[in-house]
């Protein structure tokens, strides 16, 4: 791969070396519906499949390279979906999956966590086959647990390496005591959590420098409060959005943002529009120069915003100077 992308330099998963677009494609949106066994949605609503792999592609001719999703988004159907859309171009994408969460394709339906290393083995297998590749560049533990179960996970993952079928793992998890676990593993290279203009992370990116890691970038845009929704557009069907779960703050009921989140937005909203970006534009952008080691991985479902999402890679990261701007917008 080159070097750098739109004039960005590319980024760099952690230790084994493997470069990545500054940009990542987050594909949970693309996977469609999928709930709870109570019948709560866990998935962002219907979508059009053909459409998701025309935007992924597009994406790929516009230098995105790196693609995370999880096996348990849509069921297994994310994982197809973008399998299908990669299909011989695999030594041009780096992929990231996830694993944890047990469910069922025919029904869509999560049913719980399985914290066994015999779970691993099997989860990985059956994710490779719905992506249709022979290995994964990353892997992700998709759940929060004990250290005593965490460890023997991060040791199966140690050994996926060995066999070949992983480059790297890492931790999705907003606990940095968990990342700091996983740290201490010889091929872990990343962790995932989450960060936006909304949300910094300064622990994270801290640990991210300290042990070599890259910084992967959950909810990049807010989950579309930067960018995707305005406060007169409610969010229907089959989207999380509609009954947000208590960690989705920036939504009341109904899919309509929150008040207090849309005021901090509104704030901000001509500082990151600066130079000409768009909403989420900027949003990336204040991510990209809040730390040298992050790859923000925003969702899509249309070809539109794959161009978006892509497009801020021309315009790069934002200054120090309106980083310092945002920051006292949002603090007074």
């Amino acid at each position: 791969m080159a070097g750098w992308v739109d004039g960005m330099d590319m980024r760099t998963l952690g230790r084994v070396g493997i470069e990545v677009s500054p940009v990542g494609f987050g594909c949970w949106a693309i996977g469609g519906p999928f709930s709870n066994p109570a019948g709560e949605p866990l998935g962002w609503g219907v979508v059009d499949d053909d459409e998701s792999v025309r935007a992924i592609r597009r994406a790929v001719e516009l230098g995105v390279t790196f693609f995370d999703t999880a096996d348990v988004y849509g069921a297994g159907h994310s994982e197809r979906v973008l399998g299908k859309a990669l299909a011989g171009m695999r030594d041009q994408v780096v992929i990231a999956s996830k694993w944890g969460n047990t469910f069922d394709e025919s029904t869509r339906v999560m049913h719980q966590q399985d914290a066994t290393p015999e779970y691993v083995h099997k989860a990985v297998r059956a994710s490779l086959d719905r992506l249709g590749t022979d290995y994964l560049d990353l892997y992700q533990l998709h759940f929060d647990t004990t250290d005593e179960l965490a460890l023997p996970l991060r040791e199966a993952c140690e050994e996926l390496v060995h066999d070949g079928l992983i480059r790297g793992y890492a931790w999705s998890t907003d606990t940095l005591h968990s990342a700091e676990l996983f740290a201490e593993g010889t091929y872990c290279v990343a962790v995932q959590h989450e960060a936006s203009v909304l949300h910094d992370a300064p622990d994270f990116f801290a640990l991210c420098e300290r042990e070599d890691l890259a910084s992967i970038n959950r909810t990049p845009l807010g989950m579309g409060i930067l960018g995707r929704r305005d406060a007169s557009t409610p969010a229907t069907g089959a989207d999380i959005r509609t009954m947000p779960p208590s960690w989705l703050r920036y939504f009341d009921e109904g899919g309509i943002p929150a008040p207090e989140w849309w005021d901090k937005v509104s704030a901000i909203r001509d500082v990151l529009q600066s130079d000409g970006r768009t909403l989420a534009q900027g949003a990336l952008a204040w991510l990209w120069a809040r730390s040298p080691r992050t790859v923000p991985i925003p969702g899509f479902r249309t070809v539109e915003q794959a161009e978006e999402n892509a497009g801020a890679m021309a315009f790069g990261p934002l200054k120090n100077e309106q980083l310092a701007e945002i920051a006292k917008l949002l603090a007074g």
